[in-house]
């Protein structure tokens, strides 16, 4: 067993998009127009989401899906592998993800029979959006520990599953129009599907730097929960009660579950923009501050998943006032080229930056992760090693 001091390093990075890349004004032609109509509603949401383009794991034309979410994670695991690193090789596997195409048994499990590689550890973190924080926090543990030498970790969104048009109902004149004057509103359940996007992202996470050429050695991974405290906001299989309490599916006959639209991905967006900011950015950063000595002039990039754009200025508010301004120039996202993909977004962001050529040795990035599903902000801070 290694020593628990010794440092874990993201040796690779890989992710995988479905398809081709679709524009804001070819959105309807994969996920379909409900009612046969165009949406009122979707100019005004891409608007205020910032998105320019994002993948579909839908072809347009049949309007079936061309891979499961197990396959999307598994495409991601692949592109990791050459000569030096094979699928015999992976000790452990923990994959993170919102909605796995099925109730049981877990999507990691699903993955590896995708993979078929040798029998090897395989473990499911759910969540929302930090399930692909806890995924590699298990990773990284399970190589700290010395209880593997290689493990994977994976984030990954089958999103457009719930969204193609076949599973809304029309959207209602009033909700459009309070669109105009209120562009969070764009978080409701008809209009999630302007928001999210398909994708998976893979790390290989060992106890060594890999030789000649970049790694990210991960400092320290923080997740904090505010369940303690707070209603849940972003759900899915459930109904919120007038009282705030969540009513699971099981608990309806089976009828309410299209009838009530159970399994709809839904959200409480006044909760939302009264208090996500501060519960999944603030109070992470201030214990960050606090527990690591983390200040803003030892960062050089600043990767924050962000759902929507609408969030950027916000979030920039939220953590100067906290104490931790970070100029623009360090920010680094690709919201607006690859979508929002849930879990999978900061593999999709950290993969694109471990390859751009712009980092050098020494430098600190930290990413930022937030949650709504009933608030869990989580921080993940990586050095750039360049071992020769």
């Amino acid at each position: 067993m290694n020593n628990t001091s010794d440092p874990v390093y993201i040796t690779r990075t890989a992710c995988f998009l479905p398809n081709a890349p679709v524009d804001n004004d070819g959105i309807e032609d994969v996920l379909g127009m409900i009612a046969g109509k165009p949406s009122r509603a979707r100019r005004i949401i891409l608007r205020s989401n910032g998105i320019r383009q994002r993948h579909y794991a839908i072809d347009p034309a049949t309007g079936k899906y061309t891979h499961t979410n197990a396959q999307l994670t598994a495409e991601a695991v692949r592109a990791l592998l050459d000569d030096d690193f094979t699928l015999s090789d992976i000790d452990c596997l923990a994959t993170g993800t919102t909605r796995q195409d099925q109730l049981m048994p877990g999507h990691g499990v699903m993955v590896h029979g995708e993979l078929r590689n040798p029998p090897c550890e395989v473990v499911t973190t759910a969540g929302v959006c930090v399930s692909g924080v806890t995924a590699l926090k298990y990773a990284y543990m399970s190589v700290r520990c010395g209880f593997a030498k290689a493990a994977v970790a994976t984030g990954s969104e089958l999103a457009s599953a719930a969204l193609h048009a076949r599973n809304f109902a029309a959207e209602s004149a009033h909700r459009v129009a309070e669109l105009e004057t209120n562009p969070e509103i764009a978080f409701e359940k008809d209009f999630l599907r302007w928001m999210l996007s398909d994708g998976a992202g893979a790390f290989l996470l060992q106890n060594r730097p890999q030789p000649g050429s970049l790694s990210l050695r991960i400092d320290w991974i923080e997740v904090l929960s505010q369940a303690d405290t707070r209603e849940v906001c972003m759900y899915a299989g459930g109904e919120k009660l007038e009282d705030g309490t969540l009513k699971g599916w099981q608990e309806y006959p089976a009828e309410d579950l299209a009838q009530r639209s159970l399994l709809t991905v839904k959200q409480d967006v006044r909760l939302l923009n009264a208090v996500v900011i501060e519960e999944t950015f603030g109070k992470p950063i201030r214990l960050a501050m606090q527990k690591h000595g983390l200040r803003p002039e030892m960062i050089d990039y600043l990767l924050p998943h962000m759902s929507s754009e609408y969030f950027h200025q916000p979030i920039a508010e939220c953590i100067a006032a906290s104490g931790f301004p970070v100029p623009e120039e360090k920010w680094f996202t690709n919201l607006h080229t690859k979508g929002n993909t849930g879990s999978a977004s900061v593999y999709i962001m950290v993969d694109e930056l471990f390859k751009s050529g712009r980092l050098k040795d020494g430098d600190r990035l930290l990413c930022m992760v937030p949650e709504s599903g009933r608030f869990t902000g989580a921080l993940i801070h990586l050095t750039a090693v360049v071992h020769a």
